[in-house]
């Protein structure tokens, strides 16, 4: 049974309440196309160094709430407990620095998909030119025997961006702020405790527990009052706060202030309140005036209507041709094929689910799924690239824009990486170098490695297997049916395996008794693959 939650949609909500909270502050912009806020008045940071952070929606006021002056440039926000896409982390980067920041420090919690898609900007960012650099906190002291993943970031994560922000409005460099904050982090320790599960919009709660048990480790003038009764997230508040900024600017109101939080509760109510207090200028001087109560909001002085809450998005790269590129015929055959993997993955969408709820947060079909139908809205576009390794470019930009999740980064990284070696040559030994670098690609960012019960087991399996390629005179066919075949045997052993990385290592080994969705994700995608291509008998 789903909880109830306040939202328009599940896949919108954490964009809904994003554009809540900079509807109602007038410090923010929402970057264009993206999931991301900046200061608003960012081109004020000419010659100094930027910092941008962020992760997955539902950890508020993190991120977007320490945003300004002395803390963070901006932030990227993902969707509910789903690192950032790529795409909208690089758009933040080339923001600031086309607004002439002499340099970005990305501020990245520990966790593998936050870390292979801020990884991944950034060197995508330093190959422009632009001068990045990045430092992962880990703070989580809930573990006495420290795993192979490391500490997760939580909440010290916002000492750093104190810190840093500090540093960087005293005009400090890229380099000695990256040093200093690096040394900070390495003497700061967080403990959680909660008493029970959240739920994540949409969806069961996570997990349950008995009553003994804790989890450890987690027109006319107005002045405009959204109240929190308590029991409310601020992902919530976010959403009702932009509902009202909407609805009252669509009815001709002018909201000279809006003040967001919780002001009066009823204890943890989950409910909210909206005031509205007739203003006129001597009125608006005493709201405005002054205050020492701790509970009184940080409110701008300035009216919220009447100003603009975003600014246009970086233009891209332009796009550079491709020599390797082949006829209609491929063209139709890659649209056979991609069709075939898409509708093995909706398949699947439950039974992924089912795997990952013993060790994730029970989406990793929903994941799939959302890739699977991303790539059928765009092969409905038109027909794709003829060249390889734009195909598989495209296909890269596509799942970190539109899969999300550990696994989106994971692809984006893979298809990124495999693309260069057909730049050149598109013939078997070029396939299976494309493997290769695909895989030298997920360990580099995502820390895996074979026999740590992730997708890799699966992908490094069949990577092995297609070294065959290399060899004069090997079959397409044979090599490939037996990439699968051990796709599809390593997928089966990672149940008795114990996990080394990602979020299923801080799980206890004696409850990981099924096989890994992603291994079996990726073999499935092969085994659709080889089916397709022996369908059209290539």
């Amino acid at each position: 049974m789903t909880s109830k939650k306040l939202v328009n949609t599940v896949a919108g909500c954490a964009d809904d309440a994003l554009a809540g909270l900079v509807a109602c502050n007038p410090n923010l912009h929402l970057l264009q196309g993206h999931r991301v806020a900046l200061r608003s008045d960012l081109d004020s940071l000419k010659g100094r160094v930027a910092l941008l952070s962020g992760g997955g929606s539902g950890h508020e006021p993190a991120h977007a709430g320490f945003v300004g002056k002395g803390m963070l440039t901006g932030v990227i926000a993902g969707a509910v407990f789903t690192s950032p896409a790529v795409g909208s982390i690089l758009a933040a980067i080339r923001a600031v620095a086309q607004a002439g920041t002499v340099g970005t420090l990305l501020i990245v919690k520990n966790y593998t998909g936050d870390r292979l898609n801020f990884g991944l900007a950034r060197e995508q960012a330093r190959a422009e030119g632009i001068p990045v650099e990045m430092v992962v906190i880990g703070d989580d002291s809930a573990f006495t025997v420290l795993k192979k993943a490391g500490r997760r970031g939580l909440g010290g994560t916002v000492l750093i961006h104190k810190v840093a922000g500090a540093l960087a409005e005293a005009g400090v460099g890229l380099e000695e702020i990256t040093n200093r904050v690096s040394v900070v982090a390495k003497a700061m320790g967080t403990l959680g405790v909660s008493l029970s599960s959240c739920s994540v919009p949409g969806s069961r709660p996570t997990f349950e527990l008995s009553p003994d048990e804790v989890e450890l480790g987690l027109g006319s003038s107005v002045v405009l009052m959204v109240n929190n009764l308590g029991g409310l997230s601020f992902l919530e508040l976010g959403i009702m706060a932009d509902a009202a900024v909407r609805s009252l600017e669509g009815r001709g109101v002018k909201i000279a202030r809006a003040l967001v939080g919780t002001f009066m509760s009823a204890l943890e109510m989950p409910g909210i309140s909206l005031t509205l207090l007739l203003v006129d200028e001597p009125l608006l001087k005493l709201i405005d005036a002054e205050t020492t109560a701790s509970a009184w909001p940080n409110v701008a002085k300035v009216s919220v209507t009447g100003r603009k809450r975003s600014r246009a998005a970086p233009a891209e790269p332009l796009e550079v041709p491709d020599s390797t590129a082949t006829g209609g015929l491929a063209s139709r055959q890659t649209v056979l094929v991609l069709e075939r993997v898409c509708a093995t993955l909706l398949g699947l969408e439950e039974h992924l689910n089912a795997l990952d709820r013993a060790a994730g947060d029970g989406d990793c079909g929903t994941t799939h799924s959302r890739a699977a139908r991303a790539i059928q809205g765009w092969l409905k576009e038109g027909p794709p690239p003829a060249s390889p390794a734009q195909l598989l470019s495209k296909l890269s930009f596509l799942l970190l824009e539109k899969m999300g999740g550990s696994s989106g980064a994971l692809y984006g990284l893979f298809l990124t990486a495999a693309a260069q070696p057909l730049k050149v040559k598109t013939d078997l030994p070029a396939w299976s170098a494309a493997m290769d670098a695909g895989l030298e690609a997920m360990q580099k960012y995502g820390k895996a490695a074979p026999g740590d019960r992730t997708m890799l087991d699966s992908l490094w399996a069949a990577g092995q297997e297609l070294q065959a390629w290399k060899s004069p005179g090997a079959n397409l066919f044979r090599v490939l049916t037996k990439a699968v075949q051990s796709a599809e045997a390593a997928a089966e052993a990672t149940k008795t395996m114990e996990a080394g990385a990602g979020r299923a290592s801080y799980i206890s080994s004696a409850r990981l008794d099924q096989p890994d969705p992603g291994a079996v994700a990726t073999a499935a995608i092969l085994r659709a693959i080889l089916e397709a291509l022996q369908h059209e008998g290539v």
